[in-house]
């Protein structure tokens, strides 16, 4: 063993003296919808609950080992790197700098700061990330303070690959015929691929990136990085803009087509049924690798052995009605309704006939009088079989009931519901 797997086999080395390995766990609900043998590699159980404390500790490591004068220490986040940041600097006992937009949650502020402790101060400047970024630069540069990046830097990618150090050793001789990794800047992608492929382990990799911000696959695409004009920030710790130079360099050989991309909505529901049939609590970003299982026919799993990367379970309970509403959305059992609704005694009471015993209102708001003898109402309805809303349309239709399923329309249902 030589080089790059070396380094990776001391960073774990090293790492023990922080937190022990993250279990692979065999999950026998995933096993049995899909025919394969399932593990989790549960990057969610670190002491920050995700692998981001990976790359935070060797960077710092490595950078105190090249210069043991080194005292403060800069990073911009606002998730799980900036936690594993305040982590490692505790460890160590270094200064940390802590740069956050304003618009930073709270929770999120107080958990990095019971992370770091007092070896850490918090900053919050600028409502975007990117002000953000730029005020730590600056700062880096003006106090002769270390800027720790969140994935685009050979030590931190290094760190990274140390879930797959762990992740051969625990499957103990048995080779995954696939490997699944969630996608955001690329340095677990980029380190773990490197390490099982100069170890001479060949798994088919399949990236998982979120759809609204498919920074990877339209790179891949391209034959370049490329930085997206826009990006939907649900998936909050894998919605980046542009991959890393250094993570592009070590994934650009994979075809576009390695390249799974999640549906926000998709994704909202795999959360929930591992929450309620697991009782496993993951962020969006951590379910990326099992959601990306429902592109796989059945036929590609039978009989394989598959590892699943679940990189974080930093889940703001505050954001769980919005995961059931995408999720409820998504598998069709609820829709958004613009009904022109007469404006007549009875009117209500007559729409209500036209429900079945598994449909119930769960919302009802006049919009406006578009008219003296009819006004805009939304409604929104769930029910226990998307089937439903066929013969509710049915129905509609029958009684003269004018509406417009809003449901999937991103402008309208962004103002409104």
């Amino acid at each position: 063993m030589s080089g790059f797997p070396e380094g990776v086999v001391r960073a774990a080395e090293a790492m023990r003296g922080l937190f022990p390995e993250t279990p692979l766990q065999r999950n026998d609900y995933l096993s049995a919808k899909t025919g394969a043998r399932i593990f989790l590699k549960r990057e969610d159980l670190t002491p920050v609950r995700s692998y981001k404390i990976r790359g935070a500790f060797n960077f710092f490591r490595k950078a105190l080992a090249a210069d043991a004068g080194l005292e403060t220490f800069v990073c911009a986040s606002a998730g799980n790197h900036a936690q594993g940041f305040a982590f490692v600097c505790r460890h160590f006992g270094k200064k940390g700098v802590v740069f956050m937009p304003v618009t930073t949650p709270q929770q999120k502020i107080d958990k990095t700061r019971m992370f770091g402790a007092s070896h850490v101060e918090i900053r919050l400047v600028g409502d975007f990330f990117d002000d953000c970024y730029a005020a730590a630069l600056a700062f880096a540069e003006e106090s002769g303070g270390l800027m720790v990046p969140p994935f685009d830097h050979r030590d931190i990618i290094e760190g990274q690959a140390t879930v797959a150090h762990e992740i051969s050793a625990q499957l103990a001789g048995e080779d995954a015929d696939i490997v699944v990794l969630p996608v955001g800047g690329g340095g677990l992608a980029a380190g773990v691929t490197r390490y099982l492929g100069e170890q001479g382990e060949a798994p088919r990799f399949v990236f998982a990136e979120p759809a609204g911000a498919p920074s990877l696959k339209q790179s891949l695409a391209q034959g370049k990085r490329v930085r997206l004009a826009s990006l939907d920030n649900f998936v909050d710790g894998a919605a980046v803009g542009e991959i890393g130079r250094e993570n592009f360099r070590l994934l650009k050989e994979f075809g576009e087509d390695s390249v799974r991309l999640v549906p926000e909505n998709r994704l909202c529901a795999t959360m929930v049924e591992m929450l309620n049939v697991e009782g496993v609590v993951l962020e969006p970003a951590g379910a990326l690798a099992i959601d990306a299982l429902k592109d796989f026919p059945r036929k590609e799993l039978k009989g394989k052995t598959v590892v699943l990367v679940v990189s974080g379970g930093n889940f703001d309970f505050e954001r769980l009605p919005d995961v059931k509403e995408r999720a409820l959305r998504f598998e069709g059992l609820k829709k958004y309704f613009v009904f022109r609704f007469p404006q007549r005694p009875g009117a209500l009471r007559d729409f209500l006939t036209l429900l079945g015993p598994d449909d119930d209102i769960v919302r009802f708001e006049y919009l406006k009088k578009s008219a003296r003898n009819f006004g805009s109402v939304l409604i929104g309805i769930e029910t226990k079989d998307a089937r439903n809303f066929e013969t509710l349309r049915k129905r509609f239709a029958e009684g003269g009931w004018a509406h417009q399923d809003i449901t999937e329309n991103e402008t309208l249902a962004g103002l409104i519901i």
